[in-house]
């Protein structure tokens, strides 16, 4: 904006304060004296007083105003203030404040001023946050340090209320989590399979599951020493449930071509296999805690499409909130970004699903079929992740009726057969969930009694 503002609007925690810029013919100026005088708090004084201050009834005032201004909105005693204390005679009255969005809604307000924001609003409260101190005289200066920190750690702790609630933060560590140890247990499930096959060779071919074999190798160990242990049958039937199995791999132990090692070889074995084992184990442990958590924070994506893929969707957008602000189209290529810029770069086909690709939906499509679903699959997630997000009691409900509308969809490819309408499909879901709800709730009001 090149024109200078008449008054600047400055948020402090301890209440708003209005401030009066001296009149300047070109804005370029303005900029030119507010630069020069930033290290000089008398030279700064002269170009910017301080006009009218109100400040915060208390703490919980400060907290609601501090909220409302970090989404761009006027709360009701800015209105207040801002009537109150610009001139009503002026036909022309520019105010600067430092936020568009904040400009925008004092715009809807209709307080009869002109707001301009960036350019040289923003050096100049730049100088005034500097200088706040000494412009406004009368407030002690270690209340505002006080006030700053007060509201800092309120403004944050409420931030951090709300991420706990929510908990889709705790999914997206644990869907990442997840990921690395389905690598590492493979990386590692190949490498004990390398090193034990120089002594059990067979075993490789007999047992193909990762786990299986890392339990295995620690109960065998010593081939040569298999008939001195008495229960090794039973602990090897245990171990892949089948007996005849378990004979087959007692036989292989018994006639195997494989080399003779140390006890010092066998026990470095013995030990890595074992965390082989544990990790797996883990690794199903930390999958039941993200059903869990899913089914807390997000149940009608975790009902749509399943735990994982709903997991990996929070985590690639970053969060529950900001899936639910993305686009169905956006929703529907969430992962496949490379695919995509490259197929805009060389003018090919572009992708037509991301992460949605691991849903059993897709897979069950026919290959003509495969992008109509996808899209109509992003739909519903899209839906999903909103009412999710946005309920006060989330409920799986909404989830099963979507999943059931895919399910329609899917046989309408296949057939022809004429889904239900969405209006009464939705009608039926907002009944249902609002039976089940009630019943969440009478359980939250008992846990919370006793």
């Amino acid at each position: 904006m090149s024109e200078v503002p008449h008054y600047v609007l400055y948020e402090h925690a301890v209440g708003y304060a209005l401030m009066k810029v001296k009149e300047f013919e070109d804005a370029g100026l303005i900029v030119q004296e507010v630069d020069a005088s930033i290290a000089d708090v008398s030279k700064f004084c002269g170009v910017v007083k301080l006009a009218a201050f109100d400040p915060f009834k208390n703490t919980e005032a400060a907290l609601e105003n501090a909220n409302a201004i970090s989404e761009g909105l006027a709360h009701p005693d800015l209105i207040n203030f801002l009537e109150s204390s610009l001139p009503k005679k002026k036909k022309k009255l520019l105010l600067g404040v430092n936020d568009s969005k904040l400009a925008g809604s004092l715009t809807e307000a209709d307080l009869g001023i002109q707001l301009i924001f960036g350019g040289v609003v923003t050096e100049i409260l730049r100088g005034v946050r500097v200088h706040f101190a000494h412009l406004a005289k009368d407030l002690p200066h270690h209340s505002l340090a006080k006030a700053q920190l007060s509201l800092g750690h309120s403004y944050s702790r409420g931030k951090v209320k709300f991420d706990v609630h929510r908990v889709d933060n705790m999914v997206i560590q644990s869907i990442a989590l997840l990921d690395q140890l389905d690598k590492d247990i493979n990386l590692f499930g190949m490498r004990i399979r390398e090193w034990y096959s120089y002594h059990f060779p067979e075993l490789f071919k007999l047992v193909p599951d990762q786990y299986k074999y890392a339990r295995l190798a620690v109960a065998i160990l010593d081939r040569n020493k298999i008939s001195e242990n008495e229960n090794i049958h039973a602990e090897i039937t245990e171990i892949v449930e089948d007996e005849d199995k378990a004979t087959e791999i007692l036989e292989a132990a018994r006639t195997s071509m494989g080399m003779d090692i140390s006890e010092m070889d066998l026990a470095n074995i013995e030990r890595f296999a074992s965390r082989v084992a544990s990790l797996t184990e883990y690794r199903q442990q930390l999958h039941e805690y993200i059903k869990d958590r899913m089914n807390s924070c997000a149940p009608s994506l975790s009902a749509l499409i399943g735990e994982q893929v709903g997991a990996r969707l929070i985590s690639h957008a970053g969060s529950l909130t900001n899936l639910a602000k993305y686009p169905a189209s956006t929703v529907q290529i969430l992962g496949a970004e490379k695919a995509l810029f490259r197929a805009l770069k060389t003018r090919s086909a572009t992708p037509k699903y991301g992460l949605l690709f691991h849903s059993s939906f897709i897979g069950r499509a026919s290959a003509k079929n495969k992008g109509r679903i996808s899209r109509f699959l992003a739909n519903k997630c899209t839906i999903a992740s909103r009412i999710d997000c946005f309920s006060e009691v989330p409920v799986p409900t909404f989830g099963e009726f979507l999943k059931g509308q895919v399910e329609e969809r899917l046989k309408y490819f296949e057939t022809g057969e004429i889904p239900q309408k969405n209006i009464d499909v939705m009608a039926k879901a907002q009944d249902e969930a609002k039976t089940v709800q009630e019943k969440v709730l009478k359980k939250r009001k008992k846990a919370a009694r006793s």
